[in-house]
């Protein structure tokens, strides 16, 4: 979700190590309900070098699978679980990260797709 405290680190922290990223030929892409027009005041406010896709009507995460019910202090309510998925050059999911924690995320993603 646009501008939640986790969302923006973990933005920030692909953003940080997009050139590491892009040393391993890996494209890195974001996606959310978000609209459009949320996504590209987020990209732009905080230089994201990537591109954000808007699934507003949830398709692409029911699909994945990612689409759930949550519940914040009680309240239960439909939301992505924050997932990362690395997807291979030949468009095989190669390695799923659910119920992402951000702290360290990066350092295993990037441990991960090094391993080629």
């Amino acid at each position: 979700k646009d501008e939640t405290p986790g969302c923006t680190r973990e933005a920030c922290d692909f953003r940080d190590h997009s050139a590491e990223f892009e040393k391993l030929n890996v494209v890195v892409l974001g996606i959310s309900n978000d609209s459009l027009e949320s996504h590209q005041h987020f990209r732009d406010k905080h230089q994201l070098p990537f591109p954000l896709l808007s699934d507003e009507d949830a398709t692409v995460s029911k699909m994945f699978g990612v689409y759930k019910q949550k519940n914040l202090y009680g309240k239960k309510y439909m939301g992505i679980e924050r997932t990362t998925f690395v997807i291979d050059r030949t468009g095989r999911i190669a390695q799923i990260y659910s119920k992402v924690k951000v702290d360290g995320h990066i350092k295993d993603v990037l441990e991960f797709v090094g391993e080629d």
